[in-house]
């Protein structure tokens, strides 16, 4: 079966496992949200104008019972970020709470997750800090463009961008194809992001099962979920979504949909349930 195929049939299991629940509400949206998306991994997939996965699915679920429908279109993430900061995007999701973002929307959490370091498995003794890293300076460590897991990893990649070991990428995929041809030694990502990318191209799914995640105690637990800007969308509106958002974490809808698509091995290490 090919990653294309097995995509399918979890979107299906997924959207049959959605089916069974009841989350009514007489809350409708006024018009339809504008939802810009970028790949990411299982959570987020884009086939050329198909948009599906973990998110896509819960609210097409959750709009089809409450009238809060989703137009969906697939842009780079670092421009996903503009559009909701200049209030072209109604909503930014996943999501993980900075304050950067607050000042630009109002924050739903859904999970909990953090961002690990992700090498492939090797003999290399285990980096333990946040200062061990940065003394590694004969490893590069490359990242992608327009994700933030908070203060610490903007402090980490600000330094290892001083000591020009940083390599910055346009997506997962693309830091997947870096870590595989040597062009870095690790990454720094939620596990579950990486592995969805990795599993989901051909070119790169050979490592999804070699991979090596080492946790650092300056990325702790962050909250991630979806944002709601405070600039397109009218008061109405967000109560409506945050309405649809809180009742689908309450139900443990949204690790139940994780639960689907990840082994537990990879969600161990950088997801909880709320």
């Amino acid at each position: 079966m090919n990653m294309l195929t097995k995509c399918h049939a979890r979107h299906v299991v997924l959207m049959l496992f959605l089916s069974h629940f009841s989350l009514q509400t007489e809350a409708a949206c006024s018009r339809v949200i504008n939802a810009p998306v970028a790949p990411l991994g299982f959570s987020v997939i884009v086939s050329g104008d198909s948009v599906s996965g973990i998110y896509p699915d819960i609210f097409r679920s959750l709009s089809s019972r409450e009238t809060c429908r989703f137009h969906f279109s697939a842009v780079p993430r670092a421009r996903l970020e503009l559009l909701f900061e200049n209030g072209q995007a109604d909503v930014l999701f996943p999501a993980i709470r900075t304050t950067k973002r607050d000042e630009h929307g109002y924050f739903i959490p859904l999970i909990y997750t953090r961002a690990t370091l992700i090498s492939l498995q090797s003999a290399r003794p285990v980096i333990q800090s946040q200062q061990e890293l940065l003394e590694q300076k004969n490893l590069k460590v490359v990242v992608v463009r327009g994700y933030d897991y908070g203060e610490a990893y903007q402090a980490i990649t600000t330094e290892l961008q001083k000591q020009g070991r940083l390599v910055v990428e346009a997506d997962a995929v693309s830091a997947a194809r870096i870590l595989k041809a040597g062009g870095a030694a690790m990454s720094i990502m939620a596990p579950y992001i990486f592995v969805g990318a990795a599993q989901g191209d051909t070119r790169v799914e050979d490592i999804a099962d070699k991979l090596r995640f080492e946790v650092l105690p300056e990325l702790g637990w962050s909250d991630s979920g979806i944002y709601l800007s405070k600039k397109s969308l009218n008061q109405d509106d967000r109560n409506a979504l945050q309405e649809m958002m809180e009742r689908a974490a309450r139900s443990g809808l949204v690790w139940k949909a994780f639960s689907r698509y990840y082994k537990p091995e990879v969600l161990k290490e950088g997801n909880r349930p709320r």
